[in-house]
């Protein structure tokens, strides 16, 4: 699919055509070079925040841990499918909504978002070495790729890490490396030390598979074999 960016008014213009039924999902996103994936996102967006929902990006877009804990509650309680849950509190994405289920299933606490005060994405950027930047990617996505949660921990910015993981799965660790200024190449890494950053980042995958497939199979438990 194109990584091109799509405007706010094509979206629009789509999302509608799709609720008018002049077209359908796959015709949508041919229309737009998208997934479906991606235009069921933008279709959520806008049932549950009209035209503010495909204005806004999911960068700056904020939960209380209040808001996270009752989303979840109300779907394993049965108060209404991932679809229902999504737009009744407004949340951008049913990944997100999942994601927020494997912590709840978890026992780990929620937390009151950082950037609620603009501080996540005002951190500044720092000096890396490709060892710290291979971890802070494999940390990125074993959590799910919830870059407010790697700022909080590594203190580098939201650019850079969103940068970082987007050269890793077109680049592999290749990516990571910084070939600016005059300091001696970080491309003379060694073999072993590109295989250890590849493998702490392979296993922080398989962790955040492993945490995906026992997602599927508690719903499917709650759900009594179904959805």
């Amino acid at each position: 699919m194109s990584k091109a960016k799509i405007s706010y008014e094509q979206k629009l213009e789509t999302v509608l055509q799709y609720i008018k039924g002049i077209i359908s999902q796959p015709q949508g996103a041919k229309k737009c070079n998208v997934s479906v994936t991606t235009l069921q996102v933008w279709i959520r967006k806008y049932q549950a925040e009209g035209e503010e929902g495909l204005k806004r990006t999911n960068k700056n877009k904020k939960y209380s841990a209040e808001l996270k804990e009752k989303a979840v509650e109300d779907y394993l309680s049965g108060k209404g499918s991932q679809e229902e849950i999504c737009k009744k509190y407004k949340i951008s994405s049913k990944t997100q909504l999942q994601r927020w289920i494997m912590w709840y299933n978890g026992h780990k606490e929620f937390k009151e978002p950082s950037s609620a005060k603009g501080e996540i994405y005002m951190t500044k950027g720092r000096k890396t070495t490709q060892e710290e930047r291979a971890e802070i990617v494999a940390f990125c996505i074993e959590h799910g790729k919830d870059y407010g949660l790697t700022v909080e921990t590594y203190g580098v910015s939201y650019q850079q890490i969103y940068d970082w993981v987007r050269k890793y799965e077109e680049k592999g660790v290749e990516g990571l490396t910084d070939r600016r200024g005059k300091a001696k190449p970080e491309s003379e890494l060694t073999e072993a030390d590109r295989l250890r950053q590849e493998n702490k980042i392979l296993q922080a995958k398989i962790k955040d598979q492993e945490m995906e497939i026992a997602l599927l199979k508690k719903l499917r438990e709650l759900r009594g074999g179904g959805w």
